[in-house]
């Protein structure tokens, strides 16, 4: 998709009526080969700690702080030009991490990425989200389930409070939601791009290989972020990163002065001097 075509049209109009779009050739060639090169492909340190995250599933947080070829990942022109248009200005990035679904992992319970915000359906959405194949997404090993349309749907409609899991104990929800949801096949290096409020889920993984992906995700600059850079990613990072990815971490003001740090910028709280002002009390 080229932010200057009609393709970003077309993307946006997706979105608004689907609940997503797909950029086939989002990652180059040289970018896949780095990512791949970076994730550690079948190590078994980092598998969930609830029937969520998954058992035989594999997350890597606050993944922009390994490697410049994330961070570049994560300002991804394309992605801001629909974050440009679906999020209000200085939005952040609320979540950069790596999932690999191991052979055997059940699907995930159906969800939507910005259910943490207790505000009713249908609205607008509070995040937009990406998920990016690393190894081909089929539906055998465990690629991006989605329910088109559904990030119109009401409370009523998806049945209830679904954010405490008790409609997955509900057989008819599960078979509505399965009636009506369609598995991305995807070649590596494509990238899903989906509102924050569309339900979706990680597939059951019935190949004898693993699903690496990455998932980046944006929110409003008045909502809560999901991981908390400032104490994830060390200032120092930080201070040598683009101006963009600065803002999207945080380092910015929501007018007229949210995110503001003892009545300054938050930028200069990255300068090797900086002193809070708390500390010169003394």
């Amino acid at each position: 998709m080229n932010t200057k075509t009609g393709q970003l049209a077309v993307a946006i109009a997706e979105i608004k009526t689907q609940g997503y779009t797909i950029i086939e050739d989002f990652l180059q060639p040289a970018q896949l080969l780095a990512v791949k090169a970076l994730l550690p492909r079948i190590s078994g340190q980092f598998l969930g700690r609830n029937n969520f995250e998954g058992d035989k599933t594999e997350r890597i947080y606050s993944l922009l702080a390994y490697d410049k070829v994330i961070q570049d990942i994560v300002e991804d022109g394309r992605i801001m030009a629909l974050c440009d248009e679906f999020l209000e200005a200085n939005y952040l990035l609320t979540t950069s991490q790596s999932i690999c679904i191991h052979p055997g992992e059940t699907p995930q319970p159906w969800h939507a990425d910005d259910v943490f915000y207790s505000i009713s359906r249908p609205r607008p959405m509070v995040a937009l989200s990406t998920v990016i194949a690393v190894d081909e997404f089929s539906a055998e090993n465990g690629g991006t389930e989605i329910i088109p349309g559904s990030h119109l749907w009401s409370d009523e409609e998806i049945a209830g409070d679904y954010r405490k899991g008790g409609s997955e104990r509900d057989g008819g929800f599960a078979a509505r939601m399965q009636s009506q949801a369609i598995a991305l096949e995807m070649p590596a290096g494509a990238c899903v791009v989906f509102a924050g409020n569309t339900l979706h889920r990680g597939g059951e993984n019935r190949s004898a290989g693993p699903r690496q992906a990455l998932s980046n995700q944006y929110c409003q600059p008045w909502a809560r972020t999901i991981e908390n850079f400032f104490l994830s990613l060390p200032r120092e990072l930080v201070r040598e990163m683009s101006p963009k990815l600065q803002s999207l971490l945080g380092y910015s003001v929501l007018a007229p002065f949210m995110g503001q740090v003892s009545g300054s910028h938050p930028l200069k709280a990255l300068d090797p001097d900086y002193l809070p002002p708390v500390a010169r009390l003394g």
